[in-house]
């Protein structure tokens, strides 16, 4: 029954403690929380404010959720004042972590991941870089940046590009096909870099930025970025000119990067709110922060930004980035999420939050960068209680010690109607238990996972959520297999060589075998794939770690191998570097795990247009062999 309270409309909601909650449809979001806390009232309501906020009340406490639609997208303006724009950068300074190189193929699947989660910018690479870089922006750009959803929301696609017009150019080839285009040009600012990298005047640096600019509304993009590189440490007066100059020649949004991570909260807030109140035309502009990890501080200065009146934030999933990384999405969306209503002027996001543990653990899967246990919001370790007083709180009420609970983010706590999975387990039971993880499989996803789980259970009583973890990893998020392992039979031990022959399958359905000798027996066959793949290449790392505990664990190795044949430049320099790839790979043989691992690595660098497969001589009919 509907009712009024307070000039909130509401209605109350019968509750059964011992059966949950029925009656009245409710927000998702409101569903979401009371499926994860154990609340004694016989009644709640459920209340809609005047600010558009449900609020789910009891005589002793409120649940919050921001229930507020997304405003109108105009580039240089946000009618609604508390609410902040989130840019995603992991596909362009995300990726540029070393070893995290992406295909266009994962930049594709991350990008509508992004997209599911309601960032509002997606910037997509450098298209100027690479040709596949321009190839995976335009991809985006056409796929991601076109699907426009029942509420209208389609995210901004960006493509980074430095102040020359080469630059200007690839990036509004990139992005031009998107609904919401823009362009993000950058020139450094500070003294020490203009005097030293690019050796200009400021009176240089600004003409520079102006016509650069200037000449990219010429082309026809109507959303122009901005950012005076290492603006932490440059002089403020500067900034003024320079960003009052570029406003003036077509710039929507002004990022002010602590490129370094040199600053500190205080200092960097009230970099902002001086750039904001003493640059003129600064009205017609958003300003936006950029803030790197150096000194741990990534987050803590981005939210200081947004208090001083930022209102666009960059950031990245799982906070990868160049050095340290950068300001981490789930850790800047979750404490406005938290904390915004009462501590930050009544801040809100976009960000559909119980989409964050998929986001997270896919660009983890792709990029080969693991998260630490311990990291906030979605570390292994974030919702787990172990002290013995905690767990005595958690267990009479969740809110003890938990301020956000894992279901805001899209996970599940445990399996609440008891089902263990086993070998007679069904496609239904594995499907529901992976949506709890944060995967959302369907379809020939969820056929080649159900296999190997089939195959895994075989050997295996029981199958914990890391299993499942680990064969998601192994099947989902690969790249495209150019080759992929058949077969694997190793020699070892203290008597003889050890040796090991491998057989491959290619494209085009052909095998090539190959035996080697090594040191050991991954040695002797990563020297196996070599002879059969022909591309040089360097193992750089290699880690082997067991799932879960037991002789009968699976195994998951990570490589990262270097290309010798491919160089990469990041947007900061014009030098060069071997570009370096990551492969990840399960199994509860250690040698197959370690094969698949690499073959996996070497899939990713040979998706790359710049390297060929090289060319066999051989009848395809007969296998190769050589040792």
């Amino acid at each position: 029954m509907a009712t009024q309270m307070g000039g909130a409309s509401g209605f109350l909601l019968p509750l059964c403690p011992s059966r949950g909650h029925s009656g009245l449809p409710m927000p998702p979001c409101l569903a979401l929380r009371l499926r994860s806390a154990f609340l004694p009232p016989r009644f709640l309501r459920c209340v809609v404010d005047s600010k558009g906020t449900h609020v789910l009340s009891t005589s002793s406490f409120a649940i919050r959720c921001n229930a507020q639609k997304r405003p109108v997208y105009i580039p240089n303006r946000i009618d609604d004042p508390q609410y902040v724009r989130i840019f995603d950068t992991t596909l362009r300074d995300g990726e540029q972590s070393p070893g995290a190189s992406l295909t266009s193929k994962e930049k594709l699947d991350i990008a509508r991941q992004l997209a599911k989660l309601g960032v509002d910018i997606i910037e997509g690479g450098f298209p100027i870089s690479s040709p596949d870089d321009l190839e995976a922006v335009k991809a985006i750009s056409k796929e991601v940046g076109n699907e426009i959803d029942e509420d209208g929301y389609v995210p901004v696609i960006c493509a980074l590009a430095r102040c020359s017009k080469k630059d200007i150019d690839a990036a509004w080839e990139g992005v031009k096909e998107a609904a919401r285009p823009r362009i993000h040009m950058f020139i450094a600012t500070s003294d020490i870099h203009m005097k030293h990298k690019l050796h200009k005047t400021p009176e240089e640096v600004i003409d520079i930025a102006r016509s650069m600019v200037a000449y990219a509304r010429s082309l026809g993009c109507q959303d122009i970025e901005f950012s005076p590189e290492d603006a932490g440490r440059s002089d403020p007066e500067y900034l003024y000119k320079i960003l009052e100059e570029v406003i003036k020649a077509g710039a929507t949004t002004l990022n002010i990067p602590d490129t370094v991570g040199y600053t500190v909260p205080g200092e960097f807030g009230e970099l902002i709110a001086k750039l904001k109140a003493n640059t003129l035309g600064a009205e017609n502009a958003i300003f936006s922060t950029h803030c790197q990890n150096d000194l741990g501080l990534a987050t803590a200065n981005t939210l200081a930004g947004a208090i001083a009146g930022a209102r666009q934030l960059e950031v990245t999933v799982n906070g990868i980035g160049e050095r340290a990384g950068n300001a981490s999405l789930e850790e800047v969306v979750m404490a406005i999420k938290c904390r915004g209503s009462e501590q930050m002027g009544g801040l809100v996001t976009g960000i559909r939050t119980k989409h964050i543990a998929a986001a997270s653990k896919m660009v983890a899967e792709y990029t080969g960068m693991h998260i630490q246990p311990h990291k906030a919001i979605v570390g292994a370790n974030a919702f787990a209680h172990e002290s013995g007083v905690h767990q005595d709180g958690m267990l009479k009420f969740k809110g003890t010690y938990e301020i956000i609970a894992p279901e805001d983010i899209g996970l599940a706590r445990a399996d609440e109607s008891g089902i263990v999975l086993g070998k007679l387990s069904g496609r239904h039971a594995l499907k529901s238990r992976l949506l709890q993880l944060g995967y959302e499989l369907d379809g020939l996803r969820l056929e080649d996972v159900f296999k190997r789980f089939k195959a895994v259970a075989e050997k295996k009583k029981r199958l914990s959520d890391g299993d499942l973890e680990a064969l998601v990893s192994d099947e989902v998020f690969q790249p495209e297999a150019v080759w992929s392992l058949t077969d694997l039979q190793v020699v070892c031990g203290t008597l003889g060589m050890p040796t090991a022959t491998v057989k491959l399958r290619d494209t085009e359905d052909r095998e090539y075998v190959s035996c080697s000798v090594g040191t050991g027996p991954v040695d002797a066959a990563l020297k196996a794939v070599d002879s059969i793949v022909k591309i040089p290449v360097t193992l750089m790392e290699y880690s082997l770690n067991a799932v879960t505990e037991g002789i009968d664990a699976i195994a998951c190795t990570r490589v990262l191998v270097r290309a010798d044949n491919i160089l990469s430049s990041t947007p900061q320099t014009e030098k060069s570097a071997h570009s370096m790839f990551s492969g990840s790979g399960a199994a509860m043989d250690i040698v197959v795990s370690s094969v698949k691992a690499y073959v996996s690595a070497l899939n990713k660098m040979l998706s790359f247009k710049s390297i060929q497969k090289p060319r066999t001589e051989f009848n395809i009919k007969e296998p190769k062999v050589s040792v």
